[in-house]
Parts: structure tokens; C-alpha cells; sequence
């Protein structure tokens, strides 16, 4: 899982962690205090916090992450074979 984090991290864009965070609020992934702390910071770190917290959750929350992620960036999420 660690060569798909750094995979993540180096080739997601600006704007998909975000819309990311929102999928993963309304699906009870993350909390909104850990959806409003992520979205202060820049892309750099915000990326690299998604994937932690979320995988910090469990099985179920990082399968919502996939499901996320192939519905916002499909091209990402093949790349990454997910």
C-alpha cells in the first residue's frame, strides 16, 4: 500500500483531494473537524493527510477512498490500479 500512497500523493491535482474530502464526509469516512483541518492545509500536505487518515480508519473507510477516487479522477484511480 505504501508504493500507491506515494503514487497518490505524486499524482494527484489540486482540486481532487478536496472534492475527495466531501465524498468522504457524506459517506462517513471522515469527520467534519477532520475534513475542515485537511482542507486548510496545501496540496503538498493535504494529499498525504487524506490517505492517512483514512487508512488509520480501516478496510471500510479506504474502500470508500477508492470508490471516491475512481468516481472524481478515474484516470488517477486507473493509474493506480485501483
Amino acid at each position: 500500500m505504501s508504493a500507491v500512497r506515494v503514487q497518490f500523493i505524486n499524482g494527484v491535482s489540486d482540486s481532487v483531494p478536496n472534492q475527495l474530502l466531501d465524498k468522504l464526509l457524506q459517506h462517513g469516512a471522515m469527520i467534519n473537524e477532520e475534513m475542515q483541518t485537511a482542507k486548510t492545509k496545501p496540496r503538498a500536505e493535504k494529499a498525504p493527510d487524506v490517505i492517512d487518515t483514512v487508512m488509520r480508519k480501516g478496510h471500510e473507510s479506504s474502500k470508500t477512498l477508492i470508490e471516491a477516487l475512481r468516481e472524481v479522477d478515474p484516470c488517477l484511480s486507473r493509474e493506480l490500479k485501483l
